[in-house]
């Protein structure tokens, strides 16, 4: 019972070491495949904030990228392979008496679904540039959708409405899960973008600090009450007021591009190309800041794999600790044991035992401790991990290096920790020993 519970420490060590590395090679996995998913070598493109009246916006707020734009990227920067621009709704969408509010409608161009690796539908067909370019009524929806909305039924060709009007469902993306953050990635509906800014979210108006007159007149018709005449409804602005407080006019804008890179290695050339190119398209001077954002998502998956590293290692560090403490009880006991037995080791240097017997006697007595406490820690700390991932629906991964590692450290633990007592067992003076009570 007493070495049973000295290499209760060995145990507690080893188990903790398996439990923490099948974890953490899980959740690096789960971390690789929600990055693959989006895209190893993908950049997001999308505007900074815009301050008007001394308000800021917030992220996101300026209203600078344009179809141009992504149509410039993908024509003059040598490391982009594909260039999406996208625009974002949020709205309900109903089929018969059902309805949903999914988690975003996005509307994009074909080359979304390379960008972020959903060229391969679960049914039907992508929409084409030829959709886009009539604003076609289609759209594709995801997995979470089509089992809410349509409830086992194929739901290509089905008419679903959002903001009351028709969309004619044509695919179904295929299944993505949940991404880093938790969200639901099969839960979007996918149209051609000039569907989704002309038919369903409008136009969203930018700020400038002159006024295009002819825009004016699209916004504003009370501007011409008669035809062929120019009435002034209200008092004309000065230079500070216009510079204050700047018109709002019509533009078609975007609220990301989606870009991705020949390869990984690519990416911060393509960064470099993206930024010199908006800056030159968007006449900023050496001294302005950007007026948009470049999101590396590579740097971000490399990110959360080094956090996921370090943590792992402090586990780690935690269960080394346990192992040293069970290693301490382990020389305890062989101490002890040496003391207890003090006859029995006379007796056997009296008829003959030399001392590197003494010594590889208790040194074998203590490697069994730790390898048999190796033997159940790896047992226990692989069943902690199946009660981790039922409960907690982590994925896990059993890793062989691990297990050897933790043969080759109970062993080094047996020896390092049961070395002293055998040698104090070895030097013992027989018939000392044989004296003993």
């Amino acid at each position: 019972m007493i070495s049973v519970l000295s290499g209760l420490g060995i145990v507690i060590g080893v188990a903790a070491v398996i439990a923490m590395m099948e974890i953490g090679q899980g959740s690096s996995d789960m971390i690789q495949k929600t990055i693959a998913a989006i895209g190893a070598n993908v950049v997001q493109i999308d505007p900074s904030d815009a301050v008007k009246a001394g308000v800021s916006s917030g992220s996101g707020g300026r209203v600078t990228l344009t179809p141009a734009d992504s149509e410039a990227i993908l024509r003059e920067c040598s490391a982009v392979r594909h260039a999406a621009p996208s625009v974002d709704c949020h709205a309900q969408i109903v089929f018969g008496n059902r309805n949903w509010l999914p988690m975003n409608i996005l509307g994009t161009t074909p080359d979304f679904l390379t960008v972020r690796n959903w060229a391969n539908l679960a049914k039907g067909r992508p929409f084409t540039d030829g959709d886009v370019q009539r604003n076609a009524q289609v759209c594709l929806v995801g997995q979470t959708i089509a089992r809410m909305l349509f409830h086992g039924s194929s739901p290509i060709g089905k008419l679903i409405r959002i903001m009351n009007v028709e969309m004619k469902v044509i695919g179904v993306l295929s299944a993505k899960g949940a991404n880093m953050m938790g969200r639901d990635q099969d839960d979007y509906v996918v149209a051609p973008w000039t569907t989704v800014k002309y038919r369903l979210s409008g136009i969203r108006q930018a700020t400038t600090s002159t006024v295009d007159t002819s825009s004016s007149g699209q916004v504003n018709s009370a501007s011409q009450i008669y035809p062929g005449q120019e009435i002034q409804l209200y008092p004309q602005k000065s230079a500070m007021q216009t510079a204050d407080a700047p018109q709002m006019i019509r533009f078609s804008d975007l609220d990301d591009i989606w870009v991705s890179a020949d390869s990984p290695k690519d990416v911060p050339i393509a960064i470099r190309e993206i930024r010199s190119l908006l800056r030159d398209r968007h006449r900023l001077q050496g001294s302005e800041p950007d007026d948009f954002r470049i999101r590396d998502l590579t740097e971000i998956s490399k990110n959360l794999a080094s956090t996921g590293r370090l943590m792992t290692r402090l586990l780690l560090c935690v269960a080394l600790i346990s192992l040293v403490v069970g290693g301490v009880g382990i020389m305890n006991i062989m101490l002890a044991s040496v003391t207890e037995r003090t006859r029995e080791i006379g007796l056997r240097m009296a008829v003959g035992a030399r001392t590197k017997d003494i010594r590889s006697q208790f040194l074998v007595e203590a490697m069994f401790l730790c390898l048999f406490g190796g033997i159940v820690g790896i047992l226990l700390g692989h069943g902690v991990s199946l009660v981790v991932a039922a409960f907690l629906r982590w994925r896990i991964i059993p890793s062989l290096p691990a297990i050897a590692a933790a043969f080759i450290v109970s062993a080094s633990t047996g020896i390092t920790f049961g070395l002293y007592p055998a040698w104090k067992a070895s030097c013992m003076d027989p018939i000392e020993a044989l004296r003993h009570v």
